[in-house]
Order: structure tokens, then sequence, then C-alpha cells
């Protein structure tokens, strides 16, 4: 597989950006334990086996070159405030719709409804562009300037997205659980970094890793990287 995709994981580095560190051992989901190769200080941190984690990365890694060769669409989704950053930067970087604020209930679910939200935020754009907005009071283009915040923090990582995803890439499984059962009403393939508080036989495509530190997840989002670029 590694021959195949001809992308370097180098367990070393990985461990040098804390790849490896879990949660405390009293939080750790009963299915992660086959992940974890021992305890490490008086905090009790999960240490997560390391080859592990590149073995499921890699197969994560095949399932989205696949994607980008059918030319499908992979939606990526990462909200807690210390990577909303990075999880936007990296998906305008390769083209991908994303959600990095709050998760808006029924994105999925209600799509059709969602779209319409998103259709009115793009016309209400395109109003501001062509000065259609000019012609109301102050008042009423201050309110159109705060509804069209309101409407880019919700909707503008996936405001061309004009059809369910093919699949979804989910940072922070604990934290993003109403996706993640999205997802699961939708039958749309779930790829996630899962941590050792969560479970990872809920995904198809579990990566085994800290999804905590900035260093971890952005090592992790770089060989995503890496393929989208190589295959797109």
């Amino acid at each position: 597989m590694a021959d195949k995709l001809n992308i370097k994981i180098d367990i070393e580095e990985m461990a040098k950006l804390g790849v490896c560190f879990g949660h405390k051992s009293s939080k750790i989901h009963p299915k992660m334990k086959e992940f974890v190769v021992g305890v490490k200080g008086s905090d009790h941190i999960h240490i997560i086996d390391l080859n592990k984690t590149k073995e499921y990365l890699l197969k994560a890694l095949e399932f989205i070159k696949n994607l980008i060769q059918e030319k499908k669409v992979l939606l990526i989704v990462g909200t807690k405030p210390s990577i909303k950053n990075l999880v936007k930067e990296f998906a305008q970087e390769c083209g991908l719709p994303y959600v990095n604020h709050r998760w808006v209930g029924g994105t999925l679910t209600n799509f059709g409804v969602i779209k319409k939200r998103i259709d009115y935020f793009k016309e209400l754009e395109r109003k501001l562009k062509e000065g259609e907005l000019d012609k109301y009071t102050k008042k009423e283009r201050l309110q159109f300037q705060k509804e069209l915040e309101d409407l880019e923090e919700k909707f503008g990582g996936i405001k061309n997205l004009e059809t369910l995803p093919d699949a979804i890439f989910i940072i922070d499984l604990s934290k993003e659980q109403t996706a993640w059962k999205e997802a699961k009403k939708k039958n749309i393939p779930i790829i996630a970094i899962v941590d050792t508080n969560a479970d990872p036989t809920s995904v198809e495509f579990p990566i085994p890793a800290n999804d905590d530190a900035i260093s971890s997840v952005k090592y992790i989002l770089e060989k995503v990287k890496e393929v989208i670029k190589k295959y797109k």
C-alpha cells in the first residue's frame, strides 16, 4: 500500500509531534485498547501504537486517493477552537468543503433545506457585490451585513457543496457526534482521527492518533494534502 501511494509515514516524526499521546487511562474506550502500547507519567496518559497509526493512516489515504481519482467530494469537519484556522486553511488549499465552526443540524440529513439557506446566502452576497443593497437605509444595510457574517460562519465552508458529500473526514470523533450521526444516517463513509476516548469501530476509516495536539492533527492533514495534490 505504501508503494502504491508513495507517501512516507515516519514513526519517529510522529512520536516527536505527539501523535502517540492519548487521554488519561481512565478515559479509554474499551475498543481502543488494541491500539495502545502503554501508559506514561504520573498523569497516566495512554500511548498509542504508532505502527497501528501508520497502518490505518495508509488505509485512509488509499481511500482518499480513490475518492480524488473518481472526482468525488470529501467534506472535512473540525470545529474545536484550537484547529478551526488549520481546518479552513487546509480545506481551502485542497479545494475541499469544510465545517470549522458549529455544525448546523441537518447539514446532511436535511440537505435540501440547508441548500436553500446556502442559495439565499449566495444571492445576498451577489446583491452586496453588485450594489443592490445600496438602496436600503444604513440601519437595514447593517442588518444585512450582520446576517451575511452569520451565514458565512455557518455555511461559508460548504457554500459550493451542490450535493451530499461522498465521504466525511472528522478531526475529533468524540466532539463531532452530530456530524457522525448524520453521516451514519445517510450511509456516508467516515474517516476520523480517533483518540483513546473514542470508538474506532464506529467509523469506516479510523486513524488512531492524538486529536488534541495541533502538531498531531497537522501531520495527518499534511499527509492527506500530499495525496490530494498528487491525485487531483
